[in-house]
């Protein structure tokens, strides 16, 4: 009796082995199913082509000398990097459009190329950030820099993050070097790694031309980049770069508020303006405290949204 129970139970054992390995192919079968129509689907929806580089390239009217294979290469390096980092580069076409139209007016007056509002969109990404070394503003201007082209910067101020004076200050830098220089892709150069560098270089190598100088890497990435972000906003159809209107950040219809004296509370200030204080900091970030002592007297000219503009 014993016995048979025993081979019973052992027929039950492997017959229940038998269906765990059915199972365990069969859940192996439909997973290989599963990859292989994952991958068929990869295969027919997801490519990644190598770009062609334009016949011509040019920056602020020079044309870059594409035939020296070097050069090339770099401006394929750059045109690659940028149109595969397809988070940053869509952020930057959105922000662009609330602040290309703020800086290019501005480009024009002081008659620098408009080619160089790209150069301030590769230095931040058109947002306030300060770098490891201290840069600040869309135009990253270290701090004695800034002073040195008439940005105030105090406990209570910090004009490089007022777009309009830092672009009018970094015109003011560009103009100066190109006094110096006499080529714009010099000027574009310098603005990365400071005029006497250049210039120093230039008489090293006994170079005339950015596009003949051996620079640090940074340095001779520096205009290719500003080259290629160019290339792309000018075609972005042709990188794959599919943008409504309606994603763009839109700019906004601002009033002025001129200030003589002093504020004492700028979150008080905001509410009779009718907005908060996160507003007011939004369109003028170069205030750095929520108060103005003013105690040298200079006049200040605030932006406020018109009513009903943020909505």
């Amino acid at each position: 009796m014993t016995s048979n129970i025993s081979k019973a139970g052992s027929y039950i054992i492997t017959f229940l082995a038998g269906i765990g390995i059915v199972s365990l192919f069969s859940n192996a079968f439909d997973t290989s199913k599963e990859e292989q129509s994952y991958q068929e689907r990869i295969d027919l929806n997801y490519n990644i082509y190598s770009l062609s580089i334009p016949e011509q390239v040019t920056f602020a009217d020079e044309i870059i000398p594409l035939k020296d294979f070097e050069l090339k290469e770099r401006l394929d390096r750059e045109l690659h990097v940028n149109t595969y980092f397809h988070s940053q580069t869509i952020i930057f076409f959105k922000r662009a459009n609330r602040w290309f139209p703020v800086i290019e007016p501005i480009l024009k007056e002081q008659n620098i190329p408009d080619d160089f509002k790209y150069l301030a969109l590769i230095e931040s990404g058109l947002d306030n950030v300060i770098s490891p070394a201290g840069a600040t503003g869309f135009w990253q201007f270290m701090k004695p820099t800034a002073l040195e082209y008439g940005l105030e910067i105090n406990e209570e101020v910090d004009e490089r993050y007022n777009v309009e004076k830092a672009t009018r200050a970094a015109c003011k830098y560009l103009k100066k070097s190109y006094e110096k220089f006499g080529s714009w892709s010099l000027v574009a150069a310098s603005y990365n790694a400071g005029m006497s560098r250049i210039e120093s270089q230039l008489n090293r190598q006994m170079a005339s031309s950015y596009w003949d100088l051996l620079l640090n890497t940074e340095t001779e990435r520096y205009v290719f980049r500003i080259a290629a972000v160019k290339i792309i906003f000018e075609n972005p159809e042709n990188f794959g770069f599919n943008i409504r209107k309606k994603d763009l950040y839109k700019s906004f219809n601002l009033y002025t508020d001129t200030i003589t004296g002093s504020v004492e509370n700028f979150a008080a200030y905001a509410k009779e303006k009718k907005i908060n204080y996160k507003i007011l900091k939004f369109f003028n970030p170069w205030l750095r405290e929520n108060y103005l002592k003013n105690k040298s007297g200079n006049t200040y000219v605030i932006k406020l949204p018109q009513e009903g503009e943020l909505n």
